[in-house]
């Protein structure tokens, strides 16, 4: 224990010595595994909404009513047109009723706006589930201009940019992973280099006196280790903070909670990461300037 109570020590002293380049390195942990982290729980949630979208009704028809000179017969005439498409599965009919009781549901949280809500305001609709679900813009086309159709509208619209946002994130987000990562590996090699060239004598005598390689080698190592771990750690917390900003966001059409378990899984993957990103620029640096 006081072997192991020793190197911590040293490690920890090697890195105040070098306190501003320790910090570069550990920014640059930081911003590559926060950008990847941040990339990974974008995926996530398209594809969690993607998944729900395939499941569940694809496209949203708000039907005008009486006001609009629109009868009941009306609306069962266009829900019994849209079930003759091929690509139609089912058409599910709600009315102003249900419709009603819908938007309490959502809204329950806004009593103010219930209060100055009534049953006009929600218009019936006609739910529909496609078997082919890339042709809902094939539906929406087909039934743009309907005398009852009031609007039409499809979760398939927001996953769509949802998954085009994503790419271009997924890969600018790589992009500048890899460099900040590469450049990180690069500062923590750098950041060994020099507490080796400051501690030069002190190393000297250690291996006069007899000092084995691995304990003179072993608190660099620790060193490049925390500082990956300190970079992914901070990098961890500002995704959760992220992620719980998100999940605090109300969007009815757009699923933004991750899985259970998911952040948990890949937070630690990445604290392992960085902790191996420490270590691998601690060995670079040892490699080069603590000969035998």
């Amino acid at each position: 224990m006081s072997r192991i109570t020793y190197l911590l020590r040293d490690a920890f002293q090697n890195m105040r010595r070098n306190l501003l380049v320790v910090a570069g390195a550990i920014l640059a942990i930081f911003i590559s595994l926060a950008l990847a982290f941040g990339a990974l729980m974008l995926n996530e949630i398209v594809r969690v909404n993607t998944l729900l979208w395939q499941e569940g009704e694809h496209v949203v028809v708000f039907l005008k009513d009486i006001e609009d000179g629109i009868s009941n017969a009306d609306h069962q005439s266009l829900q019994n047109e849209i079930l003759s498409f091929q690509e139609v599965e089912s058409v599910r009919y709600v009315d102003k009723a249900e419709a009603w009781e819908e938007f309490q549901t959502i809204f329950a949280d806004s009593p103010s706006l219930l209060d100055i809500s009534d049953q006009s305001i929600v218009p019936a609709s006609l739910r529909i589930k496609l078997n082919e679900i890339e042709r809902y813009r094939d539906i929406e086309f087909r039934l743009d201009g309907q005398p009852a159709v009031r609007k039409i509208v499809s979760p398939g619209e927001v996953i769509e940019r949802l998954s085009d946002l994503n790419a271009v994130l997924n890969r600018l987000a790589v992009g500048l992973a890899v460099v900040q990562g590469s450049a990180a590996v690069v500062l923590i090699a750098n950041t060994i280099r020099l507490a080796i060239y400051a501690r030069r004598e002190e190393v000297a005598v250690m291996r006069l006196v007899g000092a084995s390689n691995w304990f003179i080698r072993v608190p660099f190592l620790l060193e490049g280790m925390l500082e990956g771990l300190v970079g992914a750690g901070l990098a961890v917390l500002s995704v959760w903070i992220g992620q719980q900003a998100l999940s605090g966001i109300d969007i009815n059409i757009v699923q933004l909670n991750l899985p259970e378990g998911f952040f948990l899984r890949w937070a630690v993957a990445f604290m392992l990461f960085g902790s191996l990103a420490g270590l691998v620029g601690s060995a670079l640096g040892l490699r080069r300037y603590l000969r035998v």
